[in-house]
C-alpha cells in the first residue's frame, strides 16, 4: 500500500518509524515536513491512503483537498468534531473511504469497551457515582481530550443516571445527573484516562495509560490497512466491532458443527 503522511510532527515521525519497521507499505509523500512546505497534492495523488495528524485549524481544508483527489483518508487530528456532519458530506460526495478516531491506540479502544461494560453493570445498582479524570503533557493542544469526550459519551449511553456532561470547574455542588470529567495539563504524560465508580462501600477505578506515541502510530497504520479500497465513513471502533462479529460467527459455526 502507498501511504501519504500529512503532518510530520512527533506523530508523523512515529508513524513513519512504524511503517519502515513493518516493511509492508511505502511512504510516497510527506506534507508539512517543515514550516515552509505545504500540502503535497501531487504526491498524495499517487497514494492509496493519506494519514493526517496535523491540527484542527487545517484539517477540514485538508480533507476537502484530499477527497477531491479520490484518495482515502485516515484522520488522527482531533478538535474538529463540530464539523463532523460537514466532513461526512464531503466524504459521501467524493465517494471515498474515511476513518477517524479520538484515540488510535488499540489498548484505548479495548478500554472503551471495558468502560461500556462497567457502566452498564454498575447502572443496575444504587449508591454509585461515576466521574472521570484525564491527564496530558504540556504540549497537548485541546482540552478535554477527544478520548475523554468519547469515554464520557460511552458512560452516559450506558449509565442513564448521568445526562449532562460537565467539563468545567465547579464553584457549586454538582448535580446528581451531571457527569464531571476533569482535565489536567502538565509534565510529559502521553495520556492517562481514569474512570471512577464510587460508593459508600467501595470504589472501582479503571484506567488506561499510554507510554508513548508508538501505540497510536500502530493503530493509525492498522486504520490505513482497514480503509484501503473501502468507501464510506468509519470510526476506528468499527474495526473492533468487525473483528468481534467475525469471532462470534466463527463460534456460532463451531457450535452448529458440534451439534450435527
Amino acid at each position: 500500500m502507498k501511504i501519504a503522511l500529512i503532518g510530520y510532527g512527533k506523530m508523523g515521525k512515529a508513524i513513519e518509524e512504524v511503517i519502515l519497521e513493518q516493511k509492508k507499505h511505502n511512504i510516497v509523500s510527506v506534507s508539512y515536513k517543515d514550516k515552509n512546505s505545504m500540502l503535497d497534492l501531487e504526491g498524495i495523488k499517487r497514494s492509496d491512503v493519506a494519514i493526517d495528524f496535523t491540527s484542527a485549524e487545517v484539517i477540514v481544508k485538508n480533507i476537502q483537498k484530499v477527497a477531491k483527489l479520490g484518495v482515502n483518508i485516515v484522520v488522527g487530528t482531533t478538535g474538529w468534531y463540530n464539523d463532523l456532519e460537514r466532513v461526512q458530506k464531503i466524504v459521501k460526495n467524493a465517494k471515498i473511504g474515511f476513518i477517524y478516531a479520538q484515540n488510535f491506540s488499540i489498548g484505548a479502544n479495548v478500554f472503551f469497551q471495558i468502560t461500556a461494560y462497567a457502566s452498564k453493570a454498575i447502572n443496575r445498582y444504587s449508591g454509585y457515582d461515576v466521574f472521570g479524570i484525564e491527564t496530558h503533557h504540556t504540549g497537548k493542544k485541546d482540552s478535554p481530550s477527544g478520548t475523554a469526550r468519547k469515554l464520557a459519551n460511552i458512560i452516559m449511553q450506558n449509565y442513564p443516571k448521568k445526562t449532562k456532561l460537565q467539563l468545567e470547574k465547579l464553584d457549586r455542588q454538582i448535580e446528581e445527573e451531571e457527569l464531571h470529567f476533569v482535565s489536567v495539563r502538565g509534565g510529559r504524560n502521553f495520556g492517562r484516562h481514569e474512570i471512577i465508580f464510587d460508593s459508600d462501600a467501595d470504589e472501582i477505578r479503571l484506567s488506561h495509560q499510554a507510554w508513548g506515541r508508538r501505540g497510536f502510530a500502530q493503530g493509525a497504520v492498522l486504520a490505513a490497512e482497514f480503509i484501503d479500497n473501502k468507501k464510506g465513513f468509519y470510526n476506528f471502533s468499527d474495526i473492533f466491532n468487525e473483528k468481534q462479529s467475525v469471532s462470534k460467527n466463527k463460534i456460532s459455526k463451531r457450535k452448529v458443527m458440534q451439534n450435527k
